[in-house]
């Protein structure tokens, strides 16, 4: 069964979960624009006589406090309902597999490690599309929010499209093969350990972990280039932040939020590349075994 089959089979189950992921996540981007107000309240009202708490800045307050329950409240349930959906979806999964592969006459080594593999599936819905929600929730939003300041400093962090293309493509190129490699020994695992042979086992974990390093270089080169790129968005927008001498003290924490929201974002994006072609692979396989 593919990822979108799975998806329009248990599409009400999947859509709860990830419409809890997005409410979760809008709360979360629009916390620090809220809490600047909060700042720039009780500092205008400590400059005046009075209580320091009035009508004035208890607003503000509250409506931070309602957007930070809003987020951490939608996040606890959203984490009791996730294991509720997606058990139930690997569960189906894996009997699935079971059925194919006998029908298939794979070994049962091979049947096993797709099953193992597709947990990948599951893990792909469950995390890294809550990731790939947010990580899309969270650049837009603070690129949005930076725009509202200056257009400048929006314009200097979508600079990062440049490298971030460039990198996906020889990334993808390089690791899909990997991937693949990987993966057709792990599908050898049982048979390996049925051989009760030191030698082989020990061969086997070697390639494991050699093809496991190749992949984890890509990643890191991968990593690098893009904290290099975004150091140098990050200087030129700060740059361009000291040019601008019209902000409030609410108005640069704001403005600091967002942009460490982009950078620490933005950071994760090849993380969740090398999942995706090792997803693409598992994909092709699991269609393997249904046809």
């Amino acid at each position: 069964m593919q990822l979108l089959e799975i998806a329009k089979r248990f599409r009400k189950g999947i859509a709860l979960a990830l419409s809890l992921v997005v409410i979760e996540h809008v709360a979360w981007v629009i916390e620090p624009a809220v809490f600047g107000k909060v700042i720039d309240a009780l500092i205008e009202r400590a400059g005046s006589e009075g209580p320091v708490l009035d009508s004035l800045n208890v607003a503000p307050l509250f409506l931070w406090v309602l957007v930070f329950a809003i987020n951490s409240g939608t996040g606890v349930v959203r984490r009791v309902v996730d294991e509720r959906i997606y058990l139930r979806i690997y569960s189906h999964l894996a009997m699935g597999i079971a059925s194919g592969g006998k029908k298939k006459q794979y070994t049962v080594s091979k049947t096993v490690a797709l099953t193992q593999l597709s947990e990948q599936y599951i893990s792909f819905l469950q995390y890294r599309m809550p990731e790939i929600i947010d990580q899309l929730i969270s650049i837009t939003g603070a690129v949005i929010a930076l725009a509202m300041f200056d257009w400048r400093i929006s314009f200097a962090c979508l600079t990062i499209i440049l490298p971030l293309g460039y990198i996906t493509g020889v990334y993808t190129r390089r690791v899909s093969a990997l991937q693949k490699e990987y993966h057709d020994n792990f599908e050898t695992t049982f048979d390996v350990f049925a051989t009760q042979s030191t030698d082989e086992v020990k061969a086997y974990y070697a390639k494991v972990i050699a093809l496991k390093q190749r992949i984890a270089n890509w990643g890191a080169l991968n990593f690098g280039v893009m904290r290099l790129a975004l150091l140098i968005i990050f200087v030129a927008v700060l740059f361009i932040s000291i040019d601008l001498d019209n902000f409030s003290t609410g108005a640069i924490y704001s403005i600091v939020a967002y942009i460490w929201t982009f950078i620490t974002t933005s950071e994760y994006i090849p993380e969740l590349m090398e999942s995706g072609t090792s997803l693409r692979d598992i994909s092709r396989r699991l269609k393997e075994s249904e046809a």
